[in-house]
């Protein structure tokens, strides 16, 4: 007998479509890399080293971002990620802070050797000092910065000590007249005998004025 056609009803049904896989989770962060923070300092490093020695060399007004940046080796959108302009650049390059010690509990016929050892180990320490200086000296930008620097930060010193508190911003200079010659002598001109003598042959050449700067009486 003739074998009739399967009809719907004896179709084998067809097996339901297997549900979608569910979208695997996305991976969650993990721990920061630990070379980037020192990447990152070490960037802002170079450029601030390169910005001081560009200030230094052709001032504020000539130095541009792009000749600082190929000083640090470095693309010019990094400078301007970090510091935003020029002007964000310089204020970086050349804050300072001179850590100026407190000489209410110092004797005070020793202030004047306290505040200029003081000086002497932290321009020794800290490239930022002697690379300001360099600025300071060739254009008025960066004069005036460091004017402003003495200004602020040796006049507390000051307090503690003058016997007229009125005369601290002359006193303040005169002391600026010691310590920045100096370090401008032996860390920026390297002059031989300022850059041989010890830290306890200048203490002893220095202090003396010093002292006389921050506790005499009027001349």
């Amino acid at each position: 007998m003739a074998e009739h056609a399967p009809s719907a009803a004896d179709a084998t049904p067809a097996m339901p479509a297997a549900p979608a896989a569910p979208a695997a989770p996305a991976a969650p962060d993990g721990p920061a890399d630990p070379a980037r923070p020192r990447r990152s300092a070490a960037t802002r490093a170079a450029i601030l080293a390169a910005a001081r020695d560009r200030f230094a060399a052709d001032g504020y007004e000539r130095a541009t971002i792009r000749s600082i940046a190929r000083d640090a080796d470095i693309d010019p959108s990094m400078v301007m990620r970090y510091y935003g302009n020029k002007a964000g650049l310089f204020a970086a390059a050349s804050e300072i802070e001179v850590h100026a010690p407190d000489l209410t509990h110092v004797p005070r016929d020793e202030a004047g050797a306290r505040l200029v050892r003081h000086f002497l180990e932290r321009w020794e320490c800290d490239e930022t000092l002697t690379g300001m200086m360099r600025v300071g000296v060739t254009n008025e930008a960066g004069a005036q910065r460091m004017r402003g620097v003495f200004a602020e930060q040796i006049k507390p010193v000051l307090a503690a000590v003058c016997p007229v508190p009125d005369e601290a911003p002359t006193r303040a200079a005169l002391i600026a007249s010691q310590i920045l010659g100096m370090a401008l002598c032996r860390y920026v001109l390297h002059i031989p005998p300022a850059v041989n003598l010890s830290h306890d042959e200048l203490v002893a050449w220095l202090a003396p004025t010093v002292q006389r700067y921050l506790t005499a009486e009027r001349p």
